[in-house]
């Protein structure tokens, strides 16, 4: 429940921020804020509102967890603008989105360790990857607007980095399992990852929004790999 709260609203401030920049962008100009259909007043009271319930879960866990909880506001806050500074924006993202790996841990443990330090880092790793080809589908309306972003900056190597990107989320993978004392199902579960990693890589076009799309979209699957390897290697 927190985590879609505090997903949404993080999403809601983007839009807000990033409310002119979507306009100048075909793929996004259609979105509620640019397109007029909700006010910045309403977009930030919802914001709000959706804040104030994620507090009111936040409540329930252990004061480091809520400490922990508090200090993601400050990427979450800072992500938008990131875009508009540093041509790895994709970083920021990746340092904000996968905050819910230490959270998890923290929630349950009273602090963290190595195993949920490598899972994050790994994850950041991981969103370099994915956003980075979902950055493709707007390379020529960025480069227009004045956006800035990995899939500007890496051009025709993109391919190449991205597996980069993806052999260190899995190489973290591998060593966070280990850090948990996870069974050998988990490794099982790392390595199924690997080869949807590398059918990612093999179809990525750069030149293709829609193949961009999908690639991205896919990682939602990826994420089940690791997932219900870890919930196996638990169990064994």
């Amino acid at each position: 429940a927190g985590a879609i709260l505090m997903r949404s609203a993080g999403c809601t401030w983007n839009d807000i921020v990033d409310r002119r920049l979507d306009a100048a962008v075909t793929r996004t100009a259609g979105r509620p804020i640019p397109a007029g259909e909700v006010s910045v007043a309403a977009a930030l009271a919802f914001a709000i509102l959706l804040s104030l319930g994620g507090l009111i879960v936040l409540r329930e866990f252990n004061s480091f967890t809520i400490g922990l909880g508090i200090a993601s506001l400050l990427p979450v806050a800072l992500y938008p603008f990131a875009k508009r500074v540093t041509w790895w924006p994709q970083v920021v993202l990746g340092l904000t989105f996968n905050w819910g790996a230490l959270m998890g841990w923290a929630a349950a443990r009273g602090g963290l360790d190595a195993a949920p330090m490598l899972l994050y880092v790994g994850a950041v790793f991981w969103t370099l990857g994915y956003d980075t080809i979902y950055a493709h589908q707007d390379r020529r309306d960025d480069s227009i607007a004045g956006i800035r972003s990995t899939a500007r900056r890496l051009g025709g190597q993109s391919r190449r980095w991205i597996g980069a990107f993806y052999l260190v989320f899995l190489a973290a993978l591998t060593a966070a399992g280990m850090a948990a004392h996870l069974a050998w199902p988990y490794f099982l579960g790392v390595l199924a990852a690997g080869l949807h990693f590398a059918w990612q890589v093999r179809r990525f076009d750069a030149d293709d929004p829609s193949r961009c799309l999908a690639l991205f979209r896919a990682n939602v699957v990826m994420g089940w790999f690791p997932f219900l390897g870890a919930l196996w290697g638990k169990l064994v």
